[in-house]
């Protein structure tokens, strides 16, 4: 039978697989930290507008603002910045396959924390989920295929590492949120909070006049406007849509089918590049496929 956070969990990864695509030229443009900054700043203007507007606001209280602050900081602040600079090392693709194993830091997490379990098909098919993410990135590429977004640039253990710091702080952040998430705490609002607290440590950094912070090209309009969308699809509904799904969904089966959005960027990198994706990558797919649907029906 469908549940509502399985639904909510898979619109999140069609929003990061849609919005991965988007993010490619302005983060390299201007760099993780000033790309990380100005997104956050714009979606947290939108989001703090929609929960003044819908009244949102008025479930936060002192403490939960401090344990969605820390979600935030871990979560977003470190995870997001790792992996746009693991993408502008390694390519969406890889850094892709790379932030997919959130999806095992989560369900060990929640079984060691929580005391989260899965059925025996849940568990079938999230094995296969995951190997087929992993397969379908992997194999998703032609020997022959030189695309700029497949480059790599700067060294390659450092890009792996930042993917895996990315994963990693994903998967905390979803476990810090997920008790507060079972209450009457308003996404919109929540997701505001950890969003305005991880742009605000970015302007400290920007402030106490770190290099890294700074941006590595002007500001255009156009690079504006792919931040402010890529935001608008990631943040302001992709991470909206999860704290949905972990108000009565598992954090490990959240993060698994969240995960998919890699294989979902298959079909649209497709698209992009006018180059079909390799036959493994296909397999990887199918895998997939039959693996969320193990999930979805259990």
């Amino acid at each position: 039978m469908l549940a509502s956070h399985d639904l909510l969990a898979l619109g999140a990864a069609v929003c990061w697989a849609s919005a991965s695509l988007i993010s490619v030229s302005p983060s390299r443009h201007l760099g993780a930290f000033a790309f990380t900054r100005w997104r956050m700043l714009m979606v947290a203007m939108m989001l703090w507008t929609v929960a003044l507007a819908s009244g949102g606001w008025r479930s936060l209280a002192t403490d939960s603002c401090r344990i969605m602050a820390l979600s935030g900081l871990i979560g977003i602040f470190i995870g997001d910045t790792a992996l746009f600079a693991a993408m502008n090392r390694l390519g969406p693709r890889r850094s892709g396959v790379l932030f997919a194993t959130h999806a095992m830091f989560s369900a060990l997490l929640g079984f060691w924390l929580l005391g989260e379990r899965m059925s025996m098909q849940a568990t079938l098919g999230s094995a296969l989920t995951m190997a087929g993410v992993i397969s379908a990135i992997l194999l998703g590429r032609d020997k022959g295929d030189q695309h700029a977004w497949e480059a790599d640039r700067g060294h390659i253990g450092v890009g792996v590492a930042l993917g895996l710091l990315a994963a990693l702080c994903q998967a905390v952040g979803s476990l810090i949120a997920k008790p507060l998430m079972i209450g009457d705490l308003d996404p919109i609002a929540a997701s505001a909070v950890r969003v305005s607290v991880a742009c605000a440590a970015h302007f400290i950094l920007l402030w106490l006049g770190l290099p890294v912070a700074r941006a590595h090209q002007t500001m255009t309009l156009r690079v504006l406007a792919q931040t402010a969308l890529n935001g608008f699809i990631a943040m302001g509904v992709g991470m909206t849509l999860v704290l949905l799904a972990l108000e009565s969904g598992d954090v490990g089966m959240v993060a698994i089918l969240s995960s998919v959005s890699p294989v979902l960027l298959l079909p649209l990198l497709w698209l992009r590049l006018g180059r079909a994706p390799a036959p493994g990558a296909w397999v990887g797919a199918g895998l997939t496929v039959l693996g969320t649907a193990l999930i979805l029906l259990r």
